[in-house]
């Protein structure tokens, strides 16, 4: 399966349609989560159809206006219509409320079951863990810029002393996907920083 996924404001409307059962949807959230460097200390939902795919024993966001959660272990990517253009919901973390488009761009044969996801491409850096969601990762990149920031010392610390909006590493990501289904993988905790080469004298 190839597919493209994008991070957008949940301010923003969508309308997205949508034998080991739960193990493809299972896969693809180790795989965003590694692809971002997510640690996947957070609860997660998938939205399909209208529908609502989780855990339903920690649905704790439900309301009387919000759907009731399914139980994502019972349900397979399989069981919904694959056609390109598919697009579905992933969201992570309901206080940061990560809203990410799943869009199918299309489906593959292959004879050999691929062992893990690969980047083909990206743009721009990870937002950190923790960040705050879109808000808190534009207050973030605001505070690094301005080292005037009453909080940009406490801030750099926090990332690690380091921080490029701009940095993006293919190979990086790919190595984080390769080691997404590996048990008890650990994700480095920040931004490596990039090593220039030096100018000759």
């Amino acid at each position: 399966m190839l597919w493209r996924h994008d991070v957008r404001d949940p301010k923003c409307p969508a309308d997205p349609r949508g034998d080991r059962r739960d193990r493809a949807r299972r896969e693809l959230h180790l795989a965003i989560q590694a692809a971002f460097n997510w640690w996947n200390s957070h609860l997660h939902e998938f939205r399909i159809g209208g529908l609502r795919y989780g855990d339903p024993d920690a649905d704790e966001w439900g309301s009387a206006d919000d759907p009731r959660v399914f139980d994502e272990r019972e349900v397979r990517l399989l069981d919904f219509d694959r056609e390109p253009g598919l697009a579905f919901t992933y969201l992570y973390d309901f206080g940061d409320d990560w809203y990410h488009t799943v869009t199918l761009e299309r489906p593959l044969v292959l004879e050999v079951r691929p062992r893990h996801a690969t980047c083909l491409d990206g743009a721009r850096a990870r937002p950190p863990e923790d960040v705050g969601g879109l808000g808190g990762y534009a207050n973030f990149l605001a505070i690094i810029a301005d080292p005037d920031a009453p909080e940009h010392a406490e801030i750099r610390r926090w990332c690690g002393g380091h921080f490029d909006p701009d940095w993006f590493d293919r190979a990086v990501v790919d190595k984080d996907l390769k080691g997404a289904l590996k048990p008890n993988v650990r994700r480095r905790m920040h931004q490596p920083k990039l090593i220039r080469p030096e100018r000759p004298s």
